[in-house]
C-alpha cells in the first residue's frame, strides 16, 4: 500500500493526526492519532528487494477507555483488508492510553 492510500486510511479515521509526532505544544486534545513506518519487512530475490513490505505503526491516544473509538478504527482497517496486531498501554505520566496498532503495508 503505498504512501497516499495509508494517509487516505489515517483520515478516514476521523481523529487528529500527524505522521510521527505532533510540534511541540501542538499536539490536540485526545483522542488523536500518530503514524510511521518503524521499519521495512521486504522479500530478496537475486540480491534485490524484490517485493517492498514497509512496517506501519498507529499509535491512537485517548484519556479515557473508549471501546467504541476503537470499534470504529478497526473496523476502518478491516474495511481497507489491513491485518493488524493491538497492544495497550497507560502511559502513567502523561495520563493517557495508547493504543498501538502494527500491521504492514
Amino acid at each position: 500500500m503505498e504512501h497516499k492510500k495509508v494517509k487516505e486510511v489515517i483520515e478516514e479515521l476521523g481523529i487528529p493526526h500527524a505522521y510521527d509526532h505532533f510540534a511541540e505544544g501542538e499536539s490536540p486534545e485526545p483522542p488523536f492519532a500518530v503514524f510511521y513506518y518503524p521499519r521495512t519487512s521486504n522479500f530478496a530475490a537475486d540480491g534485490i528487494a524484490y517485493f517492498k513490505k514497509n512496517a506501519l505503526n498507529i499509535e491512537v491516544y485517548m484519556d479515557e477507555k473508549n471501546m467504541e473509538l476503537e470499534g470504529k478504527i478497526e473496523a476502518v482497517f478491516e474495511r481497507h483488508g489491513l491485518f493488524f496486531e493491538k497492544t495497550e498501554v497507560w502511559i502513567e505520566s502523561e495520563k493517557l492510553y495508547e493504543i498501538l496498532y502494527e500491521m504492514e503495508v
